[in-house]
């Protein structure tokens, strides 16, 4: 299999231009979805791991990175979905996070703040979106889509998304 050197650093920029479809003020880069970019022979090969199994946004993102690169003149593109290892918050960028805040959507902890073997820890601290309170509390376990939860805050009484830490 013969290998040709591309502009990785490049291609990440062009990708920066996809955009999540369920929060559209992140790119793919932010997220950390994408894992690695090889050209082999002549087909270029983007590997993408999603932000949890089955997520329906996959097939979206795939199609955009297609289309993308495709405008760059690439002929050939395949999108490789790996799941290993599992996508984590911590793969998303600070910027990311800081675009998530700005759009009302708490971003992860750096940590879960309360040890806890259950799924979704009750005590975890999230620092509301909009006027930057913690005492804030957890409405359901699933927001607008399943990696967020739904909070309120308890000082400003509004509702927002927190980006589950996973």
């Amino acid at each position: 299999m013969k290998t040709t050197t591309i502009d990785k650093e490049a291609l990440y920029a062009c990708l920066e231009e996809v955009k999540d479809p369920e929060v559209p003020v992140l790119s793919i880069i932010d997220l950390g979805i994408v894992r690695d970019i090889q050209m082999n022979n002549d087909e270029l090969e983007v590997t993408i791991t999603p932000t949890y199994t089955g997520c329906p946004a996959m097939d979206v993102i795939a199609t955009a990175i297609r289309v993308e690169l495709t405008v760059l003149g690439f002929k050939k593109v395949k999108i490789v979905r790996s799941i290993s290892p599992a996508w984590t918050t911590d793969w998303m960028s600070e910027e990311g996070k800081r675009k998530l805040k700005e759009y009302g959507i708490a971003p992860p902890n750096p940590k879960q703040q309360v040890c806890n073997d259950k799924l979704f820890a009750p005590d975890e601290a999230v620092q509301c979106p909009h006027c930057n309170s913690w005492h804030t509390r957890r409405i359901s376990e699933f927001g607008s889509t399943a990696c967020k939860a739904l909070y309120q805050c308890d000082d400003c009484k509004e509702p927002f998304d927190y980006f589950k830490c996973h």
